[in-house]
């Protein structure tokens, strides 16, 4: 083009036309150089960006107003290998994210350096480093009112913490390090605000055992000392206490938590590391002033009480149903719930919620959820997903069929604390980014709405923090007023929400993975199996079906998930403990026995070593060869038993043997139903109805009776032949006619030594044995007491 314009219609000479393409290969240099430039520049570039860290601790006020001064502190750490020169902290302000997903997409890139959201404030509201060495952290703390932030309409900043300096690879400013986070800009009230509901959840592991003492307060026992850290000042669950009791929540209660601590305000013990052993426990004044902060801060507040010991609804539903007595088990839970937690904290709490894994849910898990009585299940929005392509979030409650209510707790509210918040950064994020989408979610519409926030169930202490900093500001906000569970679940629903419940395929994998399997199941109905036989024969059934039925409540936990391994250990130990106690009732093993003559009685003896008595029971002892040896007249014969505790008794059944030989004799307890209880006791009986022993001495017995007879009569014969000699013959002539003279001495016959047979003499050996024992065949009483 400069060529042609030189003179129209001619051509430049050769020497302006050299000088002329000279200039531009000179102009053009330094373009070529860059170009030759970039890919040594380039690998610089990525060395240095986010070679510096930069962690935000606090940002205050978490949501500003008109006239508040923004602080924000942290540290830099230097994270590279070159020292930085000439560096700054300084602010940086973008345009308002005007969607929840825009809000969640910046949420994950918070370190990425080249997605700044905008330009630095600057001026003096910076902190600044003259260098910064690696590996050394500086903090930081910068201050700006918010008018110099040039915020606009109400709305979600980007905000940004930003390190910018120079290296000795790149020496000019740029930046480092970047922490991106949100704010929430309301200055003014909303016309219409959310009504919020967050549920304050109180649950926690299982802790008691099923075993009890022999004493009438039936001294618990507990398989750790962790319940009592985590109540005590600065645990876990004292942490959710002290910062809830300020808050305007819904409180979510396990009452079997409720129990375990109530049982630690007596007498309680503590199991060993190996479980050989146990100790007493010592917190039961921590114990007490836990329970009683507990009643004050739940007093005229919004009660939750779930089913007892929290059961895992999902793995009930995939895995349980189908085993008998199951359902059984969520019943009895939720009936005790209310009670529990009317004993303790004195307010009546709701029973009619379910609260599924995360709120997961699908068909199978609704119809286990309202089984026991709950018409309303909490489920969450990344389950019951929006179809009908809403511009805007709806309402928490769901009309789901069958009189139920879904109500249906926001998934980026409910899942924002559930990082690692052990550091001040994680916190201040996740505490930003909640009320960033809290605020993103009431612009979306004019029309209000019931949101409901459902943590998780069991959040750690840093993370409770950051949950009470997050609703302390929101419920000081402009945006939201609180409002119960109970309330958000009777708001009108959105006629646009869906309804439809997701298919059981849709449950997710990780989840399913986590369940209770169908044998751990099967497990429990075994140990009820073995209670129901046990119990039926207890005088005071009370003391181990109330302990046995609030174990297997615990065996359905939903705190066993991702710890599988103690899940069995603790189904095993409770499977365990009843078969211990049950064999405390037992028959004594009994040797061989030798039967001599005809019958004879046999004793056999039952053992109590419980503490109550036992009753209702049979014993029966029978005959393995009845042809040989009958018991009682027939093949078997049954005795009842009542036993008292700590005692045994001694039944003693008769018996008549039929033919010699050995017969095998059973001797098993039954339950009044004829279900047999505990183990059989078998020994053998050897029959010999007469012994060369018994024909000895029953020979020789009539031989000295007969011998007896001859002496008598041949004394007899001799005195009287001398008393004829001495008196002569009579009138008659006959010396043995004529009357006795009762004076005559020689008219009373003399006795001899031996010879007097009188009934009341003492029995000599001559005399015949009896066939059958001297005992009575009577049974024993009740009071005879165990050796121990």
């Amino acid at each position: 083009m400069a060529e042609a314009a030189d003179f129209p219609g001619t051509s430049p000479s050769p020497a302006r036309r050299w000088l002329r393409r000279t200039g531009a290969l000179l102009a053009g240099a330094p373009l070529l150089a860059g170009l030759f430039q970039m890919p040594a520049a380039a690998p610089a570039e990525a060395a240095d960006a986010g070679s510096v860290s930069v962690a935000l601790d606090s940002l205050t006020p978490s949501a500003p107003t008109d006239g508040d001064t923004v602080t924000v502190t942290g540290t830099v750490t230097n994270t590279g290998k070159q020292a930085v020169s000439g560096a700054h902290v300084g602010l940086q302000l973008g345009s308002p994210l005007t969607t929840r997903s825009a809000i969640q997409d910046a949420a994950k890139n918070s370190t990425d350096t080249l997605a700044a959201p905008g330009s630095e404030v600057g001026g003096k509201y910076v902190a600044k480093f003259s260098k910064l060495t690696p590996g050394v952290a500086e903090h930081f703390s910068i201050s700006v009112p918010v008018d110099k932030l040039d915020l606009g309409d109400d709305g979600v900043y980007p905000f940004a913490v930003s390190l910018s300096g120079e290296t000795s690879a790149q020496p000019w400013d740029h930046v480092l390090g970047i922490r991106r986070t949100f704010l929430p800009w309301q200055p003014e009230e909303a016309d219409t605000k959310t009504k919020t509901t967050f549920l304050w959840p109180l649950i926690s592991t299982v802790h008691m055992t099923v075993e009890t003492g022999s004493n009438e307060q039936q001294t618990p026992v507990f398989l750790n000392d962790d319940l009592a850290k985590e109540i005590s000042a600065g645990g876990r669950l004292e942490q959710m206490l002290s910062l809830g009791k300020d808050l305007d929540v819904t409180w979510v209660i396990d009452p079997d938590l409720l129990a375990s601590i109530d049982a630690m305000t007596g007498s309680y013990r503590i199991r060993s590391a190996d479980g050989t052993t146990t100790t007493a426990g010592t917190h039961q004044a921590v114990a007490k002033q836990f329970l009683d902060e507990l009643q004050s801060a739940v007093a005229e507040k919004d009660v939750v009480a779930l089913p007892f010991a929290d059961p895992d609804l999902a793995s009930l539903a995939h895995n349980g149903t189908s085993v008998t007595g199951s359902l059984n088990h969520l019943n009895e839970a939720t009936d005790v719930a209310a009670t529990t937690v009317e004993t303790i904290l004195h307010v009546t709490p709701s029973t009619d919620f379910a609260w599924p894994v995360d709120g997961a849910v699908d068909p199978s898990i609704v119809k286990v959820a309202t089984s026991a009585g709950a018409d309303k299940v909490i489920a969450r929005s990344d389950s019951l997903e929006e179809t009908g392509g809403l511009s805007y979030t709806p309402s928490a409650a769901r009309p789901i069929g069958g009189g139920t209510t879904a109500v249906v707790a926001d998934a980026r509210l409910s899942t924002a604390f559930q990082g690692d918040l052990t550091k001040a950064s994680g916190a201040t994020l996740a505490v930003q980014a909640f009320l960033a989408q809290s605020l993103s979610l009431n612009l979306q519409t004019d029309d209000q709405r019931s949101i409901v926030v459902a943590p998780q169930r069991m959040p750690s202490a840093r993370q409770a923090q950051a949950m009470a900093t997050a609703l302390a500001a929101l419920q000081g906000g402009n945006w939201s007023e609180s409002q119960g569970l109970t309330a958000a679940a009777k708001a009108k629903p959105d006629p646009g929400a869906t309804t439809r419940v997701p298919s059981a395929s849709a449950y997710p994998s990780a989840l399913r993975k986590q369940e209770l399997p169908r044998w751990a199941f099967e497990q429990i109905a075994r140990t009820q199996t073995g209670l129901d036989s046990f119990k039926v024969v207890l005088t005071d059934q009370s003391r181990v079906v109330t302990p046995f039925g609030r174990a297997m409540n615990r065996e359905m936990s939903t705190s066993w998930r991702g710890r599988a391994s103690a899940a069995a250990s603790f189904r095993a130990g409770v499977e365990s403990y009843l078969d211990d106690i049950t064999g405390q009732v037992r028959l004594i093993d009994k040797s061989d026995t030798k039967l001599s003559g005809r019958s004879a009685t046999i004793p056999v003896t039952v053992q109590n070593n419980l503490v109550q008595g036992v009753d209702h029971l049979v014993l029966r002892l029978t005959s393995t060869s009845p042809t040989r040896l009958q018991i009682g007249g027939h093949d078997y014969y049954e005795q009842p038993i009542a036993v008292s505790g700590g005692h045994s008794q001694t039944v003693k059944f008769t018996t008549s043997a039929k033919a010699n030989g050995q017969a095998t004799v059973i001797a098993q307890l039954y339950t009044q139903d004829g279900q047999p209880y505990g183990t059989a006791v078998t020994f053998d009986v050897k029959v010999t109805e007469f012994t060369a022993t018994v024909m000895l001495v029953i020979g020789g017995g009539f031989l000295l009776l007969v011998l007896a007879g001859f002496r008598m009569y041949t004394q007899r014969k001799r005195a009287a032949a001398r008393e004829a000699q001495e008196d002569g013959p009579d009138e008659a002539g006959d010396p043995t006619d004529g009357p006795e003279n009762p004076e005559d001495p020689s008219d009373r016959l003399k006795k001899e030594p031996g010879t007097d047979t009188r009934a009341d003499d003492p029995e000599q050996p001559s005399d015949p044995t009896p066939d059958t024992a001297a005992e009575s065949a009577d049974p024993s009483g009740t009071g005879e007491r165990v050796d121990r």
